[in-house]
């Protein structure tokens, strides 16, 4: 039998509305706690304040939850908590959008309403 690895389907399950609050929720951690970003191609790796590692778990249990295709990873430091999101090669096109987002500072109510309209998610 042939050793076929599946995955997850490309796929966002939250409506407009929630993704917009979600978004939200993320935006406003990082303005209060995000001390870096840094993007490789379809990794994405956050870093936080570790006074909010509470706040960061909640998002990424969260998110794991509503967006199964993405792989996440939390490593908590002394001082500060990294996250870690993995996007598979065959949703290149939806994680570009979503990784921008998980980087936002600001409100990303744009950034829902074009995942819900125009994406594959």
């Amino acid at each position: 039998m042939p050793d076929t690895e599946i995955s997850a389907p490309v796929a966002y399950t939250l409506d407009s509305h929630s993704l917009g609050a979600r978004f939200d929720q993320i935006a406003d951690l990082n303005r209060r706690a995000m001390l870096a970003s840094e993007r490789d191609d379809l990794r994405l790796t956050l870093t936080y304040d570790r006074c909010a590692i509470d706040e960061v778990r909640r998002i990424v249990a969260a998110e794991e939850a509503c967006c199964a295709f993405l792989d996440f990873a939390v490593i908590e430091l002394t001082n500060t908590a990294a996250v870690t999101v993995t996007a598979p090669e065959d949703s290149r096109d939806a994680a570009e959008t979503l990784l921008a987002a998980l980087t936002s500072r600001v409100d990303s109510k744009r950034a829902a309403a074009a995942m819900s309209s125009g994406c594959c998610w």
